[in-house]
């Protein structure tokens, strides 16, 4: 069925020819061509238990919030995520899969010792000095980590679900300290490729892709058109699921509440418990180079300015993408919900700016998140639906994090390594 002639998709019938997933041979339906869909779609083609994939994606492109603008004179600018980190299994495992799609010519990687890895700044227009200095550094410190990552409230968000290495350290050693001195063990193990190596041995702290990080989803869905067993739809809005209907589905958007049936009504409530925040991102370009500091960025807490989260210094961690006719400062501000400058980014109106808003964009993990997941996924296993739950919304926000959930889902569906 082409995309262009129908716009909406009733899965049940959709499903109509499909596999029992207790037969070894099945066809799969995943729900969104974000980066997590199309990872795993990725790893389902891995099987050899699966002879078709459809990934169906309600908007006009593959790749979620991978989005890259690359103008004709040569500068690229990052909309979402501009940099993945490698470390631990989950980056291992992202750079194991870059190397397979014949990206690793394509890497910009950023080594500990660059200066974008060295130095992160904090807004702030002054600190009072007293006995509490510190206390009060820590609360600073915290509250903008959850911003920058979260673009939340720390107050609210759980430790366990956002920061599970924290969790673990002090859970395993009793103190977040010695835990991470001395190591809290991690449940992942994954075999580092080539690419893996490099990035260990050369000590890297993030990379990106020459042409932006869109190359990455764009790379993937031409890997998945290749094998021949994957239907790509994009514009394919779902109206209606049957999850007890013969087939496996594989939902990864959180509009999957609207479209569960009656039946499926705790799950669906769930779901919506799940909250979100809407990002603004802002895109500047100045001629010459305007930074009165070299970094990465830098964080503003929330009693700084409770709408602006944090300014990144694109041009220092990756000059690469600067247009190569000159000198040029990129920047990128990051506000909750609304598109306007502050004082903390400059009085200079840029000869170049691009505004884009992303509406609900990151999951927020409120206290009992993981509880709140583990009854959705007993509730899933307890009714025998045909259902996996991955993505952003529920075990970590990050690139590495939502590829590893698409794997993971995966291997639970079709009961076998990928």
């Amino acid at each position: 069925m082409c995309p262009k002639t129908a716009r909406a998709f009733t899965l049940v019938t959709l499903l109509d020819f499909t596999c029992v997933c207790s037969w070894p041979m099945r066809t799969v339906a995943v729900l969104g061509g974000g980066i997590g869909g199309l990872a795993a779609s990725y790893y389902l083609c891995k099987s050899p238990q699966v002879t078709k994939v459809i990934l169906l994606e309600a908007s006009s492109r593959f790749g979620g919030w991978l989005w890259s603008t690359r103008r004709s004179d040569g500068a690229v600018f990052e909309h979402g995520p501009r940099g993945i980190r490698p470390a631990g299994a989950v980056g291992s495992n992202t750079l194991n899969m870059v190397d397979d799609l014949g990206l690793a010519e394509e890497i910009l990687p950023v080594s500990y010792s660059h200066v974008a890895s060295r130095n992160r700044y904090l807004y702030c227009s002054c600190v009072c000095v007293c006995v509490c200095v510190c206390v009060q550094l820590a609360d600073i410190a915290v509250d903008s980590l959850c911003r920058g990552v979260f673009a939340g409230d720390c107050r609210k968000l759980s430790v366990r679900s956002c920061f599970p290495v924290l969790y673990n350290a002090e859970q395993h050693r009793g103190s977040i300290v010695l835990g991470m001195l001395l190591g809290s063990g991690e449940a992942q193990v994954i075999s580092r490729g080539p690419l893996a190596k490099r990035s260990k041995k050369e000590s890297w702290a993030q990379w990106s892709l020459k042409r932006g990080m869109q190359s990455f989803p764009e790379a993937i869905a031409e890997n998945l058109q290749q094998s021949g067993r994957v239907q790509l739809h994009k514009e394919a809005v779902v109206k209606q699921i049957d999850p007890s209907a013969s087939g496996c589905l594989v939902p990864l958007f959180t509009a999957l509440s609207s479209v569960l049936p009656r039946s499926c009504q705790p799950l669906t409530q769930q779901l919506q418990d799940i909250s979100s925040v809407t990002v603004a991102v802002v895109n500047l370009e100045y001629d010459g180079a305007i930074l009165p500091v070299m970094g990465f960025g830098h964080l503003v807490p929330s009693s700084e300015d409770r709408g602006l989260l944090g300014v990144v210094y694109d041009s220092v961690p990756f000059p690469q993408h600067n247009r190569p006719d000159g000198q040029t400062t990129r920047l990128t501000v990051q506000t909750n919900n609304t598109l306007r400058h502050s004082q903390c980014v400059s009085e200079v109106t840029p000869p170049e700016n691009c505004n884009q808003l992303f509406a609900d964009c990151i999951p927020q993990y409120y206290e009992g998140h993981f509880q709140r997941v583990e009854s959705m996924r007993g509730f899933i296993r307890n009714n025998n639906l045909a259902l996996s739950l991955t993505g952003s919304c529920y075990d970590g926000v990050s690139v590495n994090d939502v590829i590893f959930s698409g794997r993971t889902a995966v291997e639970e569906l079709l009961g076998t390594v990928v």
